[in-house]
C-alpha cells in the first residue's frame, strides 16, 4: 500500500484529518495555497475543494503532458 507524509502537503489544520475530509476541504487546506488563490481558482475554474482541484481537467491535461515527458 503507498504512503505520502500529508504534513509536507497539507496546512497543519488539514494534517490529523481522514481522506473524505480532506478532499471536502477547501483548496487552501493544500501547504502553499492562500485563501485568496482558493478564491481565484473558483472563480476561474468553478473550485471549491480539493477534489474539485484533483477533478480539474487542465490538472490532468498537464499531468499526462508531464508523465508523456518523463517517459521519454
Amino acid at each position: 500500500m503507498a504512503s505520502i507524509d500529508l504534513d509536507k502537503m497539507l496546512d497543519s489544520a488539514w494534517a490529523d484529518k481522514d481522506l473524505p475530509e480532506i478532499l471536502a476541504a477547501p483548496v487552501a487546506a493544500l501547504k502553499g495555497v492562500s485563501d485568496r488563490d482558493g478564491e481565484l481558482l473558483e472563480q476561474a475554474f468553478g473550485v471549491k475543494t480539493v477534489a474539485d482541484l484533483a477533478d480539474l481537467k487542465y490538472v490532468r491535461w498537464a499531468q499526462a503532458l508531464a508523465a508523456l515527458n518523463a517517459a521519454k
